[in-house]
């Protein structure tokens, strides 16, 4: 298995649309819009690709065996790096595979303190971020859509 980590802009937006509106995918985002066309993909990757500019790093898109997997990354949110991971159905067994790469160079290259989740409360499952040593932090509201928020420090990571 061989993973990239490449620039969103560099991956056509029909993946992403497709992605971003799979149903399966869907249930997990609370923040999707129903109307995930052309112009909202090219709207939504220029945001993306800005945070690198803006913070130095952003998200990226995952190309596994030289196809598009999905994207994610670590994303700016009110003074927190973020960690998200969207990933086709197809590629959700190779979830901890990457975020094993992102926190590798989070805590590394970037030289962050800590990174968090955000998990809409109805995703009840959490026992996996809590061993990877994940910790509530509170709550946040972004768009009107409430989130618990889950906080990883960089001396309790666990790989």
């Amino acid at each position: 298995m061989h993973l990239e980590f490449i620039r969103m802009s560099k991956v056509d937006h029909a993946e992403y649309i497709a992605l971003n509106n799979n149903p399966l995918v869907r249930r997990q985002m609370p923040l999707t819009d129903d109307n995930f066309g052309e112009k909202e993909c090219q709207e939504w990757v220029a945001g993306k690709e800005k945070q690198w500019d803006e913070h130095g790093y952003g998200p990226w898109a995952f190309i596994i065996d030289g196809k598009f997997a999905g994207w994610g990354g670590l994303q700016y949110e009110n003074g927190d790096a973020d960690l998200g991971l969207v990933l086709h159905p197809d590629y959700w067994g190779m979830g901890k595979t990457i975020y094993e790469e992102i926190i590798k160079r989070a805590f590394g290259e970037l030289k962050l303190e800590s990174v968090t989740i955000l998990f809409p409360p109805t995703r009840t499952r959490i026992k996996g971020i809590l061993r990877l040593g994940f910790q509530a932090d509170g709550e946040v509201e972004i768009d009107g859509e409430r989130f618990i928020r889950y906080r990883l420090l960089r001396q309790n990571k666990m790989l």
